[in-house]
């Protein structure tokens, strides 16, 4: 996610994305950066986020554990789930750790 300044809850809420592991690749979404963006109004909090390609096989079971993830927090009665293709993801993107992780050297 872009360095913004971030709530409490969105802090929480990012934490708990890192518990979200993308089962191709073994490392979660935010390492990934492959989120964009948290926004949270009346309970419902909307994840602005992207996938490393189009027609992911997977979409539906990181939507569902995104789901599950963010659901545990009190605050939270909903998750909407917002896909975007712009900017597009790159490996760039990725955090120092998952680019170990990974063994990419890009």
């Amino acid at each position: 996610m872009a360095t913004e300044t971030t709530t409490p809850l969105q802090d929480r809420l990012l934490t708990d994305l890192t518990g979200v592991i993308d089962p191709e690749l073994g490392v979660d979404l935010v390492n990934l950066g492959l989120i964009y963006g948290l926004a949270m109004a009346d309970g419902v909090v909307t994840v602005t986020m992207t996938l490393t390609t189009m027609g992911c096989p997977i979409t539906q079971v990181l939507q569902n554990m995104i789901e599950s993830a963010l659901e545990k927090e009190p605050e939270v009665t909903a998750v909407t789930i917002k896909l975007v293709w712009t900017p597009a993801w790159t490996p760039a993107k990725m955090s120092r750790y998952a680019r170990m992780a990974l063994r990419y050297h890009g």
